[in-house]
């Protein structure tokens, strides 16, 4: 699960493009499926969104929600090839990008009508 805010204007004119290169780099670094693709727009009124001193109207905050498991050297690839992918696709400064992982344990997951710790059908795996 993803949840990616910004302010609408700037946000609501590349959300498909963002899903994109999100998307892309969590098959490229994490292994996810094609159809893995969970991803929760918020764009707000620049009035309610308040951002770091040196960051532009293009500010974007990623919360990237995951079962935990993945190695440290795995999560930081993974925020760091967003980074780059999204200023290589979409123009936007790295510094105008915030990536936050929350990882949750497996048993605090709930989908499919049951827990993260007892589904046994994953096509990719958490552990990378």
């Amino acid at each position: 699960m993803i949840v990616i805010y910004g302010i609408d204007t700037q946000l609501n004119p590349i959300k498909a493009e963002l899903s994109n290169v999100i998307h892309g780099v969590m098959q490229s670094v994490l292994g996810l499926p094609e159809d893995k693709r969970a991803h929760r727009f918020i764009p707000m009124d620049k009035s309610d969104f308040y951002a770091p001193g040196g960051r532009s109207d293009a500010y974007t905050v990623i919360e990237i929600n995951l079962m935990a498991g993945r190695e440290i050297a795995t999560q930081k690839r993974l925020i760091k090839t967003l980074f780059a992918d999204i200023e290589r696709q979409l123009g936007i400064k790295p510094v105008d990008i915030e990536v936050i992982i929350k990882e949750q344990a497996p048993y605090q997951w709930g989908f499919r009508g049951m827990t993260g710790d007892e589904v046994t059908d994953l096509s990719y795996s958490i552990k990378v």
